[in-house]
């Protein structure tokens, strides 16, 4: 009777070394989940545009699927600072995210820059068959793995690139001579060079006061921006050239990301998805609108039909030559059925 007294203590202290570890990993893992998690993201544009308000109503729904316990605080007109910043940060693990594009992401894999090269994509239906596109998954995954940056979604599409030059324009050989804003990325630059006139690196912010001086004779914006951001005030001509359509992607430090429990990553991600599909929709019909207004302030407005288009395609290809990325561009253009 007492040997079996002694095998049933010795059987409760085993229980007892077993259940502790048992314990601290279920209270751990309650831990996480109840834990506050905060995302601070940047953007450029400003409060009134549709791409912020879709960024908050982003952030309400995270918050409300995650009972508050992670927040995604925006900031609009670049507050916590440049995008080239931001990035450098997100790569170290901290807990920023931008709005950025291929174009930037193209300093790190070459071939990606093809989404925001000349004539990549033409509707948001071809953009959707991005995200299934064997080598786009590719290099998303490279850019996780080997350069630390979790690319969210590439969903939100902020609409075509038009011309903004106060010169009439309807072929490459007309803008000739002219110097025109682009961003500084590579395939931005050479975008604009192939398709006639001299790119001249400008900060955004700037492009107003740009145009003004005559530092450059225009630019390539969409038109909800050229309307908010009163260039009709500077530009005489809206060139309806529709020359690149502008895929903004939303990234995040892959590091940070892997720290959350896995309910909140599958959260961010699907909200920032479907906030992402619903704004490009709505961006569409702003275009319109924005063009109408435009007009109204005394725009006038060159119509895709009466430009060369055919011309500017042709001219085009020679931005993917010149960066080394016209494989690249063939292969996912393959892929998409295009």
């Amino acid at each position: 009777m007492k040997t079996l007294k002694l095998v049933m203590v010795g059987i409760a202290v085993i229980l007892c070394f077993v259940a502790v570890p048992l314990t601290a990993k279920g209270a751990q893992e309650e831990a996480a989940v109840e834990k506050e998690y905060v995302l601070k993201f940047n953007h450029v544009l400003n409060q009134n545009d549709p791409f912020h308000k879709a960024f908050v109503k982003w952030s309400e729904a995270v918050a409300e699927r995650t009972g508050g316990k992670m927040k995604v605080e925006v900031f609009h007109s670049a507050q916590l600072g440049v995008e080239e910043d931001i990035i450098e940060q997100i790569r170290m693990g901290a807990n920023v995210g931008q709005n950025t594009d291929s174009a930037r992401m193209g300093n790190y894999i070459p071939g990606i820059a093809v989404m925001n090269g000349p004539y990549f994509a033409d509707s948001l239906d071809e953009v959707q068959k991005l995200t299934q596109a064997p080598t786009i998954v590719k290099w998303l995954k490279e850019l996780e793995d080997t350069y630390g940056i979790k690319v969210l979604s590439f969903n939100w599409v902020q609409g075509f690139r038009n011309f903004l030059t106060n010169k009439e324009i309807h072929s490459p050989d007309d803008l000739k001579g002219l110097r025109i804003r682009a961003p500084g990325a590579p395939i931005w630059m050479e975008s604009v060079r192939s398709l006639g006139p001299t790119p001249v690196a400008l900060p955004f912010s700037e492009l107003y006061s740009g145009i003004q001086t005559k530092t450059v004779d225009g630019a390539g914006n969409v038109n909800v921006n050229t309307y908010n951001g009163k260039l009709y005030e500077v530009a005489d001509y809206l060139i309806e050239t529709k020359h690149n359509l502008l895929i903004n992607f939303e990234i995040v430090s892959a590091k940070w990301f892997n720290s959350l429990p896995e309910e909140y990553q599958k959260i961010l991600q699907e909200e920032c998805d479907k906030a992402g599909r619903e704004v490009s929709r709505e961006v569409e019909q702003f275009s319109e609108e924005a063009k109408d207004k435009l007009q109204a302030e005394g725009m006038i407005v060159i119509p895709y039909a009466d430009i060369d288009i055919p011309a500017f395609k042709a001219a085009g290809i020679a931005a993917y030559e010149k960066l080394g990325i016209l494989d690249a561009y063939k292969q996912v253009q393959k892929e998409i059925g295009k």
